[in-house]
């Protein structure tokens, strides 16, 4: 059973994000749900807030994050629009 807590969902620019902490809670997996291609997205390094870090399990992400908004936003410019998978 997987102990982290349920996706939270997140909306960035239209399209839709599922954000968790990471497996080993030193980031976020993120799942581009709106994208073009089932299960695609990312993993980052954004670090959880301190009221987060202390809570057992962690908690979703709060959608005022500007650091993990950022790093949705970087992974989206860099998405080939016909392929729907960052550019080679």
């Amino acid at each position: 059973m997987d102990p982290r807590p349920p996706a939270h969902r997140l909306e960035v620019d239209g399209e839709v994000f599922e954000v968790r902490p990471s497996e080993h809670q030193q980031g976020f997996d993120v799942d581009w749900v709106s994208g073009p291609n089932a299960g695609y997205g990312f993993s980052c390094g954004v670090q959880v807030t301190a009221s987060a870090a202390d809570e057992v399990p962690r908690k979703a992400p709060d959608i005022e994050d500007h650091d993990l908004v950022a790093s949705i936003r970087s992974f989206l410019r860099q998405i080939d629009p016909q392929t729907g998978y960052i550019a080679d």
